[in-house]
């Protein structure tokens, strides 16, 4: 049967809009987003996701408060209607397509709730595609877009409410393939065991432009992922070439205390971001991502499924899942004298070697 997409005149496949093109139970469409007061007292990390081919719509929400971290989950069966993107009390609605939108959690029972309008400062960029293999298996094949901007609403957290007045904020959607839903069959090892995994994501919005720089590199330092722009008020996008990055880890640690990007802009001239990293979210407590052993995207949860989650982050069973986590951090950031906030979110397991990290036990001097 036909879907409500199938009216509009976007197909791309001799498909109903009810189906995807690809058949790898993999496939997802998802949106991400983050806001906070540019402070470290408060930092929201919240997406909804899309599984077509596993039948599954889920929603997630963290919050980090003090050294507390809460999350609420939904999960329920996909429907048909794309055009509603509404899971359990969450939902969100696009009120102008690349510029506002307004994300409701009525998730108070479980102990987060919200009623936010973002407003997208600059245009929405796209990444460069992202792809990576398990020996010769593509595991991830991924398109996604990016934005900063400013969020106005509530936040209640715990019985608390917050006002949100010109909080600042990055979002991105991203679609295509990678690792969601159960763990699927072994088979034959595909290739070397992983000895390490570099990962980079810096969306800052400033005044007068955003800045975006992403990279992924191997544990020998070779980047597989590179991409970075200054995006103008007037639309232009210039990119910021091949970013050497200098990240300072906290003593003993591979915590970032703060890191330098050296970018050069397509005049030649250096651009320097300063970044000054302050509280975080880690993505792997409560909010599905890096191996989460309470919460993974897609996965069959049951029908109109939800539930709250509070963690204690100086609880040794949660600590022990930060040195293998993707830490999304508050980030404030300079540049040329401007001063800017947004996310820095970075990642380093294992070996690294222009990080000076030689083995998963390895951490700064």
């Amino acid at each position: 049967m036909p879907v409500p997409l199938d009216e509009y005149p976007i197909h791309q496949a001799p498909l109903s809009l009810a189906h995807v093109a690809s058949s790898d139970r993999n496939f997802y469409d998802r949106c991400y987003f983050n806001a906070h007061p540019c402070t470290d007292e408060l930092f929201l990390v919240t997406g909804m996701g899309v599984y077509p081919n596993l039948g599954v719509i889920d929603a997630y929400a963290a919050v980090r408060k003090g050294g507390q971290q809460w999350a609420v989950h939904f999960s329920d069966a996909l429907g048909d209607d794309r055009l509603d993107q509404r899971v359990g009390a969450y939902r969100v609605e696009v009120l102008e397509p690349l510029r506002r939108l307004r994300l409701v959690c009525d998730g108070d029972e479980q102990g987060i709730g919200f009623d936010l309008t973002w407003e997208g400062s600059f245009d929405a960029v796209q990444e460069a595609g992202h792809q990576m293999r398990s020996g010769a298996r593509l595991i991830l094949d991924a398109t996604r877009f990016a934005q900063v901007g400013t969020w106005q609403g509530e936040l209640r957290v715990d019985g608390q409410r917050h006002e949100v007045a010109e909080w600042v904020g990055t979002r991105d959607r991203s679609w295509g393939i990678r690792p969601v839903g159960e763990s699927e069959p072994g088979g034959r090892p595909m290739g070397e065991s992983l000895q390490g995994f570099w990962w980079l994501y810096v969306p800052i919005r400033f005044d007068d432009f955003a800045v975006v720089v992403i990279a992924q590199e191997r544990p020998d330092g070779y980047r597989t992922l590179n991409d970075a722009v200054r995006v103008w008020a007037d639309g232009r996008v210039e990119q910021l070439g091949w970013p050497r990055v200098d990240i300072r880890y906290r003593t003993g640690t591979r915590y970032p205390e703060a890191a330098t990007l050296h970018c050069t802009s397509q005049d030649g001239k250096p651009v320097v971001l300063e970044i000054e990293p302050l509280t975080s979210v880690a993505l792997n407590v409560g909010a599905g991502y890096g191996g989460d052993p309470d919460w993974g995207h897609g996965q069959w949860r049951g029908e109109n499924f939800a539930e709250g989650r509070v963690y204690d982050l100086s609880d040794p069973t949660v600590m022990g899942r930060m040195p293998f986590a993707v830490l999304d951090h508050v980030a404030r950031a300079t540049c040329d004298g401007a001063v800017g906030w947004g996310l820095f979110e970075h990642a380093t397991f294992g070996r690294h070697d222009p990080s000076g990290f030689a083995d998963w036990s390895s951490v700064a001097p």
